[in-house]
C-alpha cells in the first residue's frame, strides 16, 4: 500500500515555544496529539511525506508543488529567528507529480515558484515530526513534497490527491500524507478574528468528518458558508480525501480545541483493507453526482433578471453578439414584466465558478434607457471584460454563478457610523475622481472598518491621506 496512513493537524504559531513563550500550554490536548502523530509518523518509516499547506503560494487556477531538492525557513516573522528548519524535498516525486498533473489535464505542477522559503505551516509540521524523530534516536530519512491550494473545485483538489496515490504507486514509495489547516478563525467575539456564528459549526462538522471519515462532506460543504467561518483547511483536507481515494480507513480525532478563537483539529486515517477497493468510497464520482444535481437546481430556480444575464453573457462567449432587448425569447420577456422593476436602475452583475468570484461589473446608475438593456450589458462586461481575470471561456458556462445586484440612488452620509454591512453597498469618492464601490452582504466582510476600507483600495484611496467622503446605497439581490 502506498499511501501508508493520512492526518490532519492544524498550524497555530504559538505551539513553537521561542513563538508562544508559555501560551501554547493552552492548547495542551493539541500538543499532546501532535506528539502521538509524530511519534506514528516515526514507526511508520516513510520515504516520503507529502503536505499540503494553505500558506504556501497560492494561485487562483493552479495548485503549486515545491521544486528543487531542499528548502530553509524559520519563525523570525513571529519574533524567533531561533526556530528555524530544514528539510529535503523528494524531487523525483515532484517532478513526476508534475507530469502526472500535465497528462491528466490539472492545472498543477512546480512553476510559478516565487518564494522557495518554508511556510510556518509546513514548519509546525516539521517541528514535531523531526522531535519524534530524535526521540526515537531515529535519523529523520524521509524526504518531503510540500503543495499548496488554490481557487480551484473540490473536485480539482481531490484529484490531486488522487495522483499523489498514484505516484506514490507508481514509484514505489511509501508516503505518509499530511495536511495542514487549521479549521474556523471565528469561535469568540473576543479572539483574534471575532466570532460568526457558522464557525463552531463548520468545527462540528468537520470534526464529525473526521471521526466518520465522510470526505463526501468535505467537497460539498458551501463555500460561501466556509469563507464565513473563516476557515483556511477545507481545501487542504480535501486533498488528503483524494490521497486515500477508493480506501477503506480507520478513522480517529485525537483532538479538538479552539480556546484562543481558533479551531485547532488533529486526526488520523489509517487504511484498511485494499487501496482502492472500496468504491462505495469513490468520493469524486459522489461530488460530481451532486454538483450536476445542484447547478440544474440553481439554474431550474433563477429569478428572470438573473437568467438575462445568463442569456447574454452565454449568446455573447458563444457567437460574439451582443442582444438586444428585443432578442430576449418572448417567454423570458413576458416574466421579466411581471417580476422585473420598471424603468432605469444602476446594476452590477457578479459571477462565481466553485465559490469563487469569476467576474464583476456593474453602474451605479443607470447608463441604459431600462434596467434590461442595463443587466445586457453588464452581464457580457462582467464575464469578457474585468481586468482583473481573463474573458470567460465555453467550457466555463455551465459552471459559472450569476447574481444581479439593482442598486438604488445612492446618498450622501455623514461618516461610517450610518452604515451596515449587510443593509448597505458603499462607496468612497475623492474631489479628483477617485471612487470604489462596495455591495453590501459579502462574504468575509463582516465589519464597517472592512468594507469601507476595501472600497477605499479599490478606488485607489489612501483613507489616512486622502480627503474622501461617502455614500451609500441598498440593493435587491437577484438570484
Amino acid at each position: 500500500m502506498a499511501i501508508v496512513a493520512a492526518f490532519a493537524v492544524p498550524h497555530p504559531p504559538l505551539i513553537i515555544p521561542a513563538v508562544g513563550r508559555g501560551r501554547e500550554r493552552g492548547i495542551a490536548s493539541t500538543i499532546e496529539a501532535y506528539r502521538k502523530v509524530s511519534r506514528q509518523i516515526v514507526e511508520l518509516d516513510p520515504q516520503t511525506i507529502v503536505l499540503s499547506t494553505p500558506h504556501s503560494i497560492m494561485y487562483r487556477d493552479y495548485i503549486h508543488v515545491s521544486p528543487g531538492t531542499h528548502a530553509h525557513g524559520s519563525f523570525a516573522q513571529f519574533g524567533a529567528p531561533e526556530a528555524a528548519y530544514d528539510v529535503d524535498y523528494d524531487a523525483a516525486f515532484a517532478t513526476s507529480l508534475a507530469a502526472a498533473c500535465d497528462a491528466d489535464g490539472l492545472s498543477a505542477g512546480t512553476a510559478g515558484e516565487r518564494d522557495p522559503s518554508l511556510d510556518h505551516a509546513t514548519m509546525i509540521a516539521l517541528h514535531f515530526i523531526q522531535a519524534a524523530y530524535r526521540e526515537a534516536q531515529r535519523p529523520a530519512s524521509f524526504k518531503l513534497v510540500r503543495m499548496g491550494i488554490s481557487g480551484l473545485s473540490p473536485a480539482e483538489h481531490y484529484r490531486m490527491g488522487m495522483l499523489v496515490q498514484r505516484v506514490a504507486d507508481v514509484l514505489g514509495r511509501r508516503v505518509v500524507y499530511v495536511a495542514s489547516g487549521d479549521l474556523s478563525h471565528k469561535l469568540k467575539p473576543d479572539g483574534p478574528y471575532g466570532f460568526a456564528p457558522e464557525g463552531p459549526e463548520f468545527d462540528k462538522r468537520v470534526c464529525h468528518d473526521f471521526e466518520t471519515a465522510d470526505f463526501l462532506d468535505l467537497l460539498t460543504m458551501d463555500r460561501g458558508f466556509a469563507e464565513r467561518a473563516a476557515e483556511c483547511g477545507l481545501r487542504s483536507f480535501q486533498i488528503m480525501a483524494g490521497a486515500l481515494d477508493q480506501t477503506d480507513v480507520t478513522p480517529r480525532l485525537l483532538s479538538y480545541e479552539g480556546p484562543f478563537g481558533v479551531g485547532y483539529g488533529v486526526a488520523s486515517f489509517y487504511p484498511k483493507g485494499k487501496e482502492r477497493a472500496d468504491a462505495s468510497r469513490d468520493f469524486l464520482t459522489a461530488y460530481e453526482d451532486f454538483h450536476r444535481k445542484q447547478m440544474a437546481d440553481r439554474k431550474a430556480a433563477e429569478d428572470p433578471l438573473v437568467r438575462l444575464a445568463r442569456l447574454a453573457l452565454e449568446t455573447y462567449v458563444r457567437t460574439g453578439e451582443r442582444l438586444g432587448e428585443k432578442d430576449v425569447p418572448s417567454k423570458l420577456r413576458a416574466e421579466l414584466e411581471d417580476a422585473a422593476p420598471k424603468g432605469a436602475a444602476g446594476c452590477f452583475v457578479s459571477l462565481k465558478k466553485d465559490g469563487e468570484l469569476r467576474g464583476c461589473i456593474g453602474t451605479i446608475a443607470p447608463t441604459k434607457p431600462t434596467l434590461r438593456q442595463e443587466v445586457l450589458s453588464n452581464a457580457v462586461a462582467a464575464g469578457a471584460h474585468d481586468p482583473r481575470f481573463s474573458p470567460v471561456s465555453e467550457d466555463e458556462l455551465p459552471e459559472l454563478v450569476y447574481d444581479v445586484d439593482v442598486l438604488s440612488k445612492p446618498e450622501p452620509i455623514r461618516g461610517p457610523g450610518q452604515l451596515d454591512t449587510k443593509r448597505y453597498g458603499v462607496i468612497v469618492s475623492t474631489r479628483d475622481g477617485r471612487r470604489g464601490l462596495l455591495l453590501p452582504d459579502l462574504d468575509g466582510v463582516d465589519t464597517i472598518e472592512q468594507q469601507v476600507r476595501i472600497a477605499a483600495r479599490k478606488g485607489g484611496i489612501d483613507l489616512d491621506r486622502d480627503d474622501w467622503q461617502l455614500q451609500r446605497f441598498e440593493v435587491v439581490r437577484h438570484t
